[in-house]
């Protein structure tokens, strides 16, 4: 980016656009554990990708639309259908609400390798495990997205559902690094 507002002539990291696809992949706990990871990295881990944001969001709204989405990516020199634009749309809109704002893409977009360091899983396991116990009881990650506004009860019962295959009914530090 330049002082003076205008895009860069980069085009956009191929990675990138790649992370975006594979989160969408990803189960609703993983997605929502992202999150939380993504809104405690340092200003230094996503420089990046906080340009890229910005570049895209046009309107400084703090949201990126599709529109943005769609008339952002080939000034970036990616090419992509109407359709893979949407589907990229849809990957980091964890909320649905038809807009990406910069958590979501940060979580999205974000590299794994610095997801994957212990403290970083650690962080997010810990936001689940309120009565600090070393695991995360069915009713603790009910609370937690519950209170944190992170889906509907239907949603909520599919996070939970996902993640509790063999009923054991609690999750422990190590499964989480397996979810």
């Amino acid at each position: 980016m330049r002082e003076d507002g205008d895009a860069s002539d980069k085009p956009i990291d191929v990675a990138v656009l790649t992370r975006m696809k594979q989160f969408r992949a990803m189960n609703k706990l993983k997605k929502e554990a992202l999150k939380v990871i993504a809104e405690n990295l340092s200003e230094k881990e996503i420089v990046g990708l906080k340009e890229i944001f910005k570049s895209m969001d046009t309107d400084n709204s703090g949201t990126i639309t599709f529109e943005e989405l769609k008339a952002g990516l080939p000034k970036m020199g990616s090419k992509l259908s109407e359709s893979e634009v949407r589907q990229l749309m849809e990957a980091p809109d964890v909320d649905g609400n038809g807009t990406i704002d910069y958590i979501e893409f940060i979580t999205a977009t974000m590299h794994m390798n610095r997801v994957e360091r212990e403290h970083h899983l650690y962080t997010a396991f810990e936001y689940f495990d309120e009565d600090k116990s070393g695991y995360i009881t069915m009713e603790e990650l009910e609370q937690a997205l519950k209170k944190y506004n992170m889906g509907d009860e239907k949603t909520i019962k599919e996070i939970i559902a996902e993640v509790d295959t063999d009923n054991i009914w609690y999750i422990s530090f190590v499964n989480t690094m397996l979810i």
